[in-house]
Parts: C-alpha cells; structure tokens; sequence
C-alpha cells in the first residue's frame, strides 16, 4: 500500500511540476498564482496544497531536486593536490554539471528572471561553501602577502558560474556543455587564478 501512495505522490508531484515549469515558461515566475498551476495539473487546489504550501514551497522543492542532480558530481578532493588546482579535473566537473543543467533547460530558464534569480545565486554560493570552502583554504590564496578573504573568493566564483550560466541559458547560442568548460577555465585558470598565486596543474 505504502509503494502505492508513494507512486501516487511521486505522480501528483510530476504533474505540478510540468504545469508549474510551462507557465513560468510562458508569464514568468512572479506573475503565476496557485490557481493557475493548479489548474493547468488539472486538480484542485485542496490537492496543490497537500503538497506544497504555496507557491515558493513548490519552486524550492523543483530547485532542490536541480541541485541535488549536478551537486552529485562535486568532488572537491579530486581537484586539488598538495597546493595545486587539477583544471583538466575542474573542467570535467563543470562539463557534468552544464550538462546535467541543459537537460533541465526549461526550468533553469524559468530561475533566470525575476527575483528567482537572486534565490539562485544563494542557493549556489552556499553549495560552493560547503564543498569547497576547505579547499580554499587549503590553497591559502594571498595577493601581496594578504590572505584574500573568503567570502570575496566565494562571491567572485558565484558570480563567474551564474553570469556564464546566464548567457549561455538565455541566449541563442548553440555553445555545447563541454566547450563553455573548457572557455570557463581557460579565462579563469589562465588569467585571475594565477594572478592570485595559485598554482595551476594542467
């Protein structure tokens, strides 16, 4: 009985989904109800709100699962050796994950407008803290003999990954996954690593 219900939720959950990725497609996230993806998953709201609380609820539980699929192929320990960055490493784990997020594209287009999107930023700023943090610090990045705080290398590396990842989502271009790796590194690993004194392996 209990695989029964768990098929039957899983199935409810899907439909939400669908409804709620083809509006957002269509009017933009801030501008759809619970109504209207309700209506869309043709079931009634009574039924919505057995499983999420509201709108936000639904988003983040769409974004968990997004995270949780490319997250998987984050492995801090095989990209750094000794005081060393591995970028033929870094630019396999970048490919997995632009790969994993262009077989969600519609709904990554979806957390590119609006105010969404800053919810991304955060979401993506925390996951590098808590893979990658002590491999920084691992690095002790230093410019001029001053250790280069944290936070500033956490929000540089954000920034990076959420404004490729924007240009390459929104606009036209037909960049496969592997080649906006490998421009990623080449840009950040030939230019602003090694600036600041890390060492790169290639």
């Amino acid at each position: 009985m209990a695989k029964k219900i768990d098929l039957r939720v899983k199935r409810t959950h899907k439909m939400i989904v669908e409804a709620f990725v083809h509006l957002v497609e269509q009017k933009g996230y801030d501008n759809i109800t619970v109504q209207e993806i309700a209506d869309e998953a043709m079931i009634n709201r009574a039924t919505f709100y057995a499983h999420f609380k509201d709108k936000q609820d639904l988003y983040d539980f769409i974004f968990r699962n997004a995270v949780e699929a490319f997250a998987s192929v984050l492995d801090p320990d095989q990209i750094v050796q000794g005081n060393r960055l591995k970028v033929k490493q870094i630019e396999l784990v970048l490919t997995n994950i632009y790969r994993r997020i262009q077989e969600n594209r519609k709904f990554f287009l979806t957390i590119m407008d609006g105010s969404a999107n800053e919810l991304l930023r955060k979401q993506i700023e925390e996951i590098l803290d808590e893979k990658y943090a002590h491999v920084f610090k691992r690095l002790k990045i230093t410019e001029n003999d001053i250790e280069v705080p944290m936070d500033f290398i956490l929000e540089y590396m954000t920034s990076i990954f959420v404004g490729t990842l924007h240009w390459w989502i929104t606009s036209d271009t037909q960049m496969p996954a592997d080649h906006l790796a490998k421009l990623v590194i080449k840009l950040v690993g030939n230019g602003h690593l090694t600036i600041l004194g890390i060492e790169i392996e290639h």
